[in-house]
């Protein structure tokens, strides 16, 4: 890592600071983004549908410096309630649909350098989220009536997610929420279906724009600075199983690559990421309208940030008709 220049000095507990937040400031994109395990992203739904969801997730872990920084017990707990919205139409002739999502997060993170022990919390909004994907083959526009007779064979589809700088940040500040930059991800998605089994597998690239102020204008960096991350590849393979309409599980597996960071255009090569999770979902309807879904996660390979294990539980209420 590229020693700043620092006239009032640096010590060792600036260094777990500025360690640390490095790895924060990847966090929140990280579970909202590279480390998305999403089954049935690419199945379609009628014209015109709409569902609300509430989504509280819970991460529990410890993060991975690669022996980039003399820390040792570096560890995070948070949770993240998140609001959906959902909607589908009609995009020359194909089944379409955008989401939009507001996460927020409170979080505790702590560890130990030269026998001393940290500790930091925070609490505030996340980047929010927007989605907009359309089938390209196998799923045509069809109202509910027609839907009702369609049976799902290949599906495929593209979409594009947008990670908007809308987080708590505070560049005097390192550690932040929010990454004060935009995000942009394109995905290519299949999904089959036979019998009562789905596959579904995704391959998509995230980029980045560049943070202009990154940990500036304080004692530390009197000036401003900025960070840039070199784009992240993601993979994502699920298999699922319907017992009866609206009650379903699947096994969930994922793997991104790449992500070097730089500051002031001095790359940190330690930073490249190459790591997987796997986890398990489960879905049941309890009315007509709501349903409820759960997912448990954990890292099974993390070469750098965080290593956490992931519990959410989801209620989604749907309807169908034009938003009034």
């Amino acid at each position: 890592m590229a020693r700043p220049n620092n006239p009032s000095g640096f010590g060792m507990q600036d260094v777990f600071r500025f360690g640390l937040g490095i790895a924060l400031l990847l966090c929140p994109l990280q579970v909202l983004s590279a480390q998305d395990l999403a089954p049935r992203a690419y199945v379609i739904t009628p014209l015109h549908s709409n569902a609300i969801t509430l989504t509280w997730s819970f991460y529990d872990g410890n993060i991975n410096y690669n022996g980039a920084l003399p820390t040792s017990d570096a560890t995070g707990t948070y949770s993240v309630p998140i609001f959906s919205y959902y909607h589908s139409f009609g995009f020359f002739g194909r089944s379409a649909n955008v989401v939009a999502s507001l996460p927020y997060a409170v979080g505790t993170f702590q560890g130990t350098v030269m026998g001393a022990g940290k500790h930091l919390y925070r609490s505030g909004l996340l980047d929010s989220v927007y989605r907009f994907s359309v089938n390209l083959k196998g799923g045509p526009a069809m109202p509910a009536q027609e839907f009702v007779k369609w049976k799902q064979r290949i599906l495929l589809g593209a979409s594009l997610k947008v990670v908007a700088p809308t987080g708590q940040y505070d560049p005097t500040k390192l550690i932040n929420w929010g990454t004060n930059r935009w995000s942009f991800k394109p995905e290519f998605g299949y999904s089959e279906r036979w019998g009562n089994w789905i596959v579904d597998g995704y391959g998509g690239v995230w980029f980045f724009t560049t943070n202009r102020d990154f940990w500036s204008r304080n004692i530390y960096f009197p000036g401003t600075r900025s960070q840039s991350q070199k784009p992240i590849g993601a993979l994502e393979a699920h298999l699922s199983y319907d017992f009866k309409p609206g009650v379903w599980v699947s096994l969930d597996g994922n793997f991104w690559f790449g992500g070097i960071t730089s500051v002031d255009g001095v790359e940190n090569s330690v930073t490249k990421q190459t790591n997987s999770r796997l986890g398990a979902t489960a879905a049941i309807r309890i009315a007509k309208h709501q349903s409820l879904k759960f997912s448990y996660s954990d890292g099974t390979y993390i070469r750098f940030g965080g290593n956490y294990q992931n519990v959410s539980v989801a209620w989604q209420y749907s309807w169908l008709g034009r938003p009034k």
